[in-house]
C-alpha cells in the first residue's frame, strides 16, 4: 500500500476508534490526567525532555502560540508547535518550524500505540498530544510551544513543566466543563501555573486578577500582566498585515512593527506574545531583528491559517474562526470596518455554544446563509435559522457549508463582502473547498 493510502487508513482508524471532543463533545472529555500518564508509561516515554511554553486562555491562545513560535523560529531555534483543532490536514496539529509532522511518523506512532488502546481507552486528543511529544523528542527540538485543548488544570497537556506559562484572557466558553463564572474559569486555566515557573497573563481583568495572583503566590511563580508592561497602539492594516507601535516604560521598542496578520483585534495577542518573548529572554534570547522578521513572515514560518483569512476577491471573502461571544465581538467590529455595498454571512455553529449570545452580535443589515458544520456536534441549519429569525437576522438554511457558500457567491455583487464563520469547523470546510 502506498504511503498516502496508509496515511489515509491511519486517519480513518484514529477518527473512528477514538472519541474526539471536536466532533462528539462531552463524551470525549477526560477530566483527569490518568490516561496521559498511562500512555507515557506504556510507551516508555519521559516528560520534560525538551523545554516547553504552555499556553491557555479562552480566546487568542492559537494566535499567541503562532506569534511566539514565529519569533523563536526567526531567531534560529528549532521550534515545535502543538495546536488544535486542525483545518484541512490532521498533521497541522504538530509542526516544527512550520513543517508538518511526517505522514510516516503518524502511521508508525499509531501502530506503536495500538496495543495500549483497549487497556487505556484514550481520547483522540490524548493520542495526538502524546504523538506530538514523541515527534518533538525524536526531532530534538530546542523548544516547543504547546496550546492547551480545553481548560488548563485537567487538560491533557498539563503534565509538562514549562519554562513559561501564558494565559491569554478569560471569557465565557465551555462553561459545562470549566464553570459558569469568570473566576471559576480562571481557576481552571490557572491550573497550568507551575512551581517557580513565570506566568504571563494577557489581560488584567477585575474578576480574574485575584485568582491569578492567588495561584501565582501559592506556586511562587513570578507573574506578569502584559497589558501593564507593554503599551501597544494600532497604526493601520490591510488584508495581509497590521502595524503596531510598541512601548515599554515610555521607551519606544518598535515605532512600526508590521505583523503578518490582518485585524486590529490581534493587538492583544501581539502584546501577550511580545511580553512572553521578553520574559523568556533568560532561557531563549531573541534579538530585536528576529522579532521583526518573525512577525513580518509569520504565515510562512508557522503556516498560520483560519483567522481573518482572505479566501477570494470580487466579492471579498473573509473567513474567521471566532466561535464564542468574546471572539465574535472582535470579528464583527473588524467586519464592520470593511468597505462593502452589502454583507453576506455564511454562519454555522456547534450546538453546545452560547448561540443566543453569538447571534446577538451579528449585524442586522446582512443576508444570512445558515449551514450545519459537518460533525455530530453541529447545530441543524434550520434550528439555527429559527433562532436567528427571532432576533431579526434574515436568511435561508442550506444543506451544507459548501452549498451555503455557493449561494452567497451567486448572490453577492463584486463590491460586497462575504464572511464565513461561527465555528472553526465551518472555516475548515471553506478552506478545504477553496484550497483542494
Amino acid at each position: 500500500m502506498a504511503l498516502t493510502e496508509r496515511y489515509a487508513a491511519t486517519l480513518d482508524f484514529l477518527f473512528s476508534r477514538l472519541p474526539m471532543f471536536q466532533r462528539v463533545g462531552s463524551i470525549a472529555f477526560r477530566p483527569d490526567l490518568t490516561n496521559i500518564l498511562n500512555l507515557l508509561a506504556g510507551l516508555n516515554m519521559e516528560l520534560n525532555k525538551f523545554p516547553t511554553i504552555h499556553i491557555a486562555g479562552t480566546n487568542g491562545k492559537g494566535s499567541t502560540a503562532h506569534l511566539i513560535a514565529a519569533m523563536l523560529t526567526a531567531q534560529g531555534y528549532k521550534t515545535g508547535l502543538y495546536i488544535s483543532p486542525h483545518y484541512v490536514d490532521f498533521r497541522e496539529r504538530i509542526r516544527i518550524n512550520g513543517q508538518l509532522v511526517s505522514k510516516r511518523f503518524v502511521i508508525d506512532f499509531t501502530e506503536r500505540v495500538k496495543p495500549l488502546l483497549d487497556e487505556i481507552n484514550p481520547s483522540f486528543f490524548e493520542i495526538t498530544w502524546v504523538m506530538a511529544l514523541a515527534w518533538f523528542e525524536k526531532s530534538k527540538v530546542d523548544v516547543a510551544v504547546i496550546e492547551t485543548g480545553l481548560g488548563g488544570r485537567l487538560d491533557s497537556t498539563n503534565v509538562i513543566t514549562p519554562v513559561l506559562s501564558v494565559i491569554t484572557n478569560i471569557g465565557m466558553d465551555h462553561t459545562a466543563f470549566l464553570g459558569d463564572t469568570l473566576p471559576q474559569i480562571a481557576s481552571e486555566k490557572a491550573g497550568i501555573i507551575k512551581q517557580n515557573v513565570p506566568v504571563v497573563i494577557g489581560e488584567k481583568q477585575e474578576e480574574t486578577t485575584p485568582v491569578f495572583m492567588h495561584f501565582a503566590e501559592i506556586n511562587k511563580a513570578p507573574i506578569y500582566f502584559a497589558d501593564q508592561l507593554l503599551k501597544i497602539n494600532y497604526l493601520d492594516s490591510d488584508l495581509n498585515y497590521t502595524t503596531f507601535k510598541v512601548q515599554r516604560n515610555n521607551e519606544m521598542l518598535f515605532d512600526a512593527l508590521k505583523v503578518n496578520l490582518a485585524g486590529e483585534y490581534q493587538l492583544k495577542n501581539v502584546r501577550t506574545a511580545l511580553c512572553a518573548i521578553d520574559i523568556l529572554n533568560s532561557h531563549f534570547p531573541v534579538k530585536k531583528e528576529s522579532i521583526v522578521q518573525g512577525l513580518l513572515h509569520l504565515k510562512k514560518l508557522t503556516r498560520f491559517m483560519g483567522r481573518w483569512q482572505k479566501l477570494g476577491d470580487h466579492p471579498l471573502i473573509m473567513a474567521d474562526s471566532a466561535h464564542n461571544p468574546d471572539g465574535l465581538l472582535l470579528a464583527m467590529k473588524q467586519l464592520a470596518d470593511l468597505p462593502a455595498t452589502a454583507f453576506h454571512l455564511v454562519i454555522g455553529v456547534v450546538a453546545d455554544k452560547d448561540i443566543a449570545g453569538m447571534l446577538s452580535l451579528l449585524p442586522k443589515n446582512a443576508t444570512y446563509y445558515f449551514a450545519k458544520p459537518d460533525l455530530p456536534r453541529g447545530l441543524d441549519a434550520s434550528k439555527l435559522k429559527q433562532q436567528a429569525d427571532a432576533i431579526g437576522l434574515k436568511g435561508r438554511a442550506y444543506s451544507s457549508v459548501k452549498n451555503a457558500l455557493k449561494a452567497a457567491k451567486r448572490k453577492a455583487a463584486p463590491s460586497d463582502v462575504i464572511y464565513v464563520g461561527g465555528s472553526t469547523f465551518v472555516v475548515a470546510e471553506v478552506i478545504h473547498f477553496s484550497y483542494p
